[in-house]
């Protein structure tokens, strides 16, 4: 007779069926320890609470081949078996797999008993917050994973993403890492595999783009007391963390942002085909054209084909649609006697080069150098080549997580992410660093100027690669 052990910490959910044909019948939830005895008659009964041994589960799943379960009666109290000629054959192997099973047992148990209590977080799991790798005990993987909320001005800056085959390019995403590694934040080894600390962004800005509200997540030590305040001192003074969240294990903030609002700064003379090419302090928009440009921008709203506002899409991949839920031109204002406006576009997720497409398309109906018609045309199936706007004057101004909020917020042990709080603190960064930099650039560098400069000579039938300016 070959005495089996059901382990305590075995819980089924309710209702759980296996897909084994050797198992007929439902096992529901039970925190009774029981004792199975095979014989010819096999028996289910109550017994001490005792940690070890195999699950009877896997058992029948491990030996379904062999034998048969006939029956199991409502109240699991006895179970009759058929096919037990090769029981004695699967023996010394279920043997071993026990003895395996109960050494592994002791050792947890063991384990657990040496943890302090202020180890064990609230689901009871043994270091929570790091992990010891198996080759170096004295390197440790963060398990945490923390939203950390940054804005950055991206002058300067070979966009968002790092690239690894080119470290002499400066990114954000370059800057932030040293930066975590210098406050202790993250062990150095992991500084070309971030992957392994799922380090995550929430959208890809590109070379020269500036963010106010730029997210991304990462797994951090718990060691880093102050975080926010040292990774700042690391960081140079175009970048700025504002905040940083507790968030869930599975959080991905490209996948759970809701929507993305961007806008774009641009001169007023762009947006009008009577004024100069240069910036003029005695221009001011009409207002026939900036009505006009708001019914242009107009169009963009909703769901659309954008395959021609981006690189390599074809129009019949279901990727190339994206849902706009704002596009607007906000009133101009004065900087420096040049008059500028920004463009406002809020939607679901963008593609690459998307928004600076967009803009370009309307800057040269704007300028007439194609009629207004020629805007629906590009959502078709045609393929036409869009100029991208400079990046200069493209801001990341928000990212969304309402259903992430709504979700997980209020749980008690994780934070919801929100801006207001920090909007002064923004704001701050915003007249500072990022606006002064984007209209003085535009001012000295008039990149706007030779932009519209090589528009007038571009053909929107020919491809060819573009050179960023």
């Amino acid at each position: 007779m070959l005495k089996l052990i059901w382990r305590p910490q075995l819980m089924l959910g309710d209702g759980l069926r296996t897909s084994n044909s050797c198992l007929r019948g439902q096992i529901t939830r039970t925190k009774m320890c029981t004792t199975l005895l095979v014989n010819s008659a096999v028996k289910i009964q109550p017994g001490a609470n005792t940690a070890t041994g195999p699950s009877p589960l896997n058992i029948y799943l491990s030996l379904s081949s062999q034998w048969k379960l006939m029956h199991i009666s409502k109240k699991m109290g006895r179970i009759t078996l058929s096919h037990l000629r090769s029981w004695e054959r699967c023996h010394s192997a279920f043997t071993s797999i026990y003895k395996a099973d109960e050494m592994a047992c002791q050792s947890m148990a063991k384990n657990k008993e040496d943890v302090p209590h202020e180890e064990l977080d609230p689901a009871g799991t043994i270091n929570a917050s790091v992990e010891v790798l198996e080759n170096n005990s004295n390197i440790q993987i963060p398990k945490r994973k923390f939203a950390i909320m940054l804005a950055y001005c991206g002058r300067g800056y070979y966009g968002m993403q790092m690239d690894l085959t080119r470290p002499n390019f400066p990114t954000i995403e370059s800057a932030l890492i040293s930066a975590l590694i210098q406050a202790r934040c993250i062990p150095e080894m992991f500084y070309m595999q971030m992957k392994q600390l799922k380090f995550q962004r929430c959208a890809r800005t590109d070379k020269g783009v500036s963010a106010l509200s730029q997210l991304v997540s990462v797994r951090l030590l718990p060691s880093c007391s102050n975080p926010v305040e040292k990774i700042n001192s690391h960081l140079p003074p175009e970048i700025l963390i504002i905040d940083m969240k507790r968030v869930t294990k599975g959080f991905c903030p490209k996948k759970m942002c809701d929507k993305r609002s961007y806008s774009y700064m641009v001169p007023t003379f762009a947006l009008s085909c009577c004024a100069p090419s240069v910036p003029d302090s005695n221009f001011r928009m009409p207002r026939e054209d900036f009505h006009n440009i708001n019914n242009l921008l107009s169009f963009y709203k909703g769901t659309h084909n954008f395959h021609n506002f981006t690189s390599r899409k074809a129009f019949e991949d279901p990727s190339s649609f994206r849902h706009m839920l704002d596009v607007s031109c906000s009133e101009p204002f004065v900087f420096h006697g040049t008059e500028f406006a920004q463009i406002h576009i809020t939607g679901q997720s963008f593609m690459l080069y998307q928004i600076r497409k967009m803009v370009g398309l309307i800057i040269a109906i704007a300028q007439g150098i194609v009629p207004a018609d020629f805007l629906p045309q590009c959502m078709q199936r045609e393929k036409i080549n869009i100029p991208p706007a400079p990046g200069l004057g493209l801001v990341l101004e928000r990212v969304h997580f309402d259903w992430y909020n709504k979700r997980y917020g209020g749980d008690g042990f994780h934070q919801p992410i929100s801006w207001e709080k920090s909007m002064p603190t923004v704001s701050v960064f915003w007249e500072e660093r990022i606006l002064p930099d984007i209209l003085e650039g535009e001012l000295e560098n008039l990149s706007m100027s030779y932009w519209i400069e090589k528009l007038n000579r571009h053909n929107f039938l020919m491809f060819q690669n573009y050179k960023e300016v």
